[in-house]
């Protein structure tokens, strides 16, 4: 049995950390403002559910990573993943009432659909997921991409028809499954290398960098490369929509990102700090659902302001609210998470979630 890389469980922890400042600021800051504080909190944006997509990719390769499962082997593996990704779709539709910016359900269809390559050798991950990215650009081709969107208040008009969901969750909502299962492939990719192998993060953060700069300076220089306004609005597209150069430029962060925490696991993976902070990289589930309820909730309160999408249209938190607020309710998830699991193996949710999907038929 593989003994578990802590690097991957201090990414997660600051996907977890990024996740609450995107958050937060979603329901609460300003999203045209990229100066000063409001700025950094938008650098944010795009980053961190990538890197929780990447390390979800990853953790379903990492219970697959061998090479001499039995066809009984196989077919719990491919129920437990099922059963998984249900649970996730259910949880995320549900939650979609209360969060439409849900990542949840989309998750679940990430899983879906992997089980199809779950077993194939991993360069098909990576055809897999430059097939998806296609596919988004032929769909962008053929259905205009803020059919469904009020980007005024970021509502999606028509999630609850059946035309509406399968064009939301499919194509143009906040992570669909293409291009956004591209990201979940690459993770897939990734769990399959040997990271106990020094040489592999070191690759890895290369790869990462160079991606990653050649996508910055595009960007940055895109109004200077052409003077097409389409073409620079193309090059330089945040999240929505999705295009190339924002995928490969968020894919070569996760990269720089996963490669530097499996350097600071090898480093410091046995200190109590990093010890705690692996604890949170272990409970996602439990506190993506927590700091959407319980985190809004007190910083309604603490701003004195309305919790819901309509806060798009109110005047934004101070941005220093807003990040003091996120790094003081890390701080007491860590603190949750080190408690919780001096007693229970897993989190709250990931409990129920393995409770439902871990249980086996009885062979008759």
């Amino acid at each position: 049995m593989n003994t578990r890389i802590i690097g991957f469980d201090l990414a997660r922890a600051y996907a977890i950390f990024g996740m609450f400042i995107v958050n937060f600021n979603t329901a609460f800051g300003s999203h045209t403002n990229h100066n000063g504080i409001s700025g950094f909190l938008n650098l944010f944006n795009g980053n961190s559910s990538t890197v929780f997509v990447m390390l979800a990719g990853m953790g379903v390769s990492l219970m697959t990573n061998r090479n001499d499962y039995t066809l009984e082997e196989r077919k719990n593996i491919k129920s437990i993943i099922t059963k998984r990704s249900w649970f996730l779709f259910v949880l995320g539709v549900v939650f979609y009432l209360w969060w439409p910016a849900d990542i949840l359900h989309f998750y679940g269809g990430y899983m879906h659909i992997a089980l199809l390559l779950i077993f194939f050798p991993k360069k098909y991950f990576l055809y897999a997921a430059a097939a998806a990215i296609i596919i988004f650009h032929v769909l962008l081709a053929m259905v205009p991409y803020d059919t469904g969107w009020n980007f005024e208040t970021l509502m999606y008009n028509d999630f609850w028809t059946l035309k509406g969901f399968l064009r939301n969750t499919f194509y143009n909502g906040w992570n669909s499954i293409f291009p956004w299962i591209a990201f979940f492939l690459l993770g897939m990719y990734l769990g399959r290398l040997d990271w106990k192998d020094n040489k592999t993060p070191k690759r890895t953060l290369l790869i990462g960098i160079a991606g990653y700069l050649i996508t910055f300076v595009i960007q940055t220089y895109a109004t200077s490369i052409t003077q097409d306004k389409d073409l620079v609005f193309y090059l330089t597209a945040d999240y929505l929509p999705p295009f190339v150069p924002f995928m490969v430029g968020t894919a070569s962060f996760g990269l720089i990102l996963i490669s530097i925490f499996i350097f600071i696991g090898n480093k410091v993976g046995e200190t109590k700090i990093a010890k705690i902070l692996a604890s949170t990289g272990q409970m996602t589930l439990t506190h993506y659902i927590a700091h959407l309820v319980v985190g809004l909730l007190f910083l309604s309160i603490i701003t004195g302001k309305t919790l819901g999408y309509d806060l798009l249209k109110e005047t934004p938190t101070n941005p220093i609210t807003i990040l003091t607020f996120a790094i003081t309710y890390f701080f007491l998830s860590c603190v949750f998470s080190y408690l919780w699991t001096k007693k229970f193996k897993n989190g709250p949710l990931e409990m129920i979630m393995r409770k439902i999907s871990d249980r086996q038929k009885s062979s008759s």
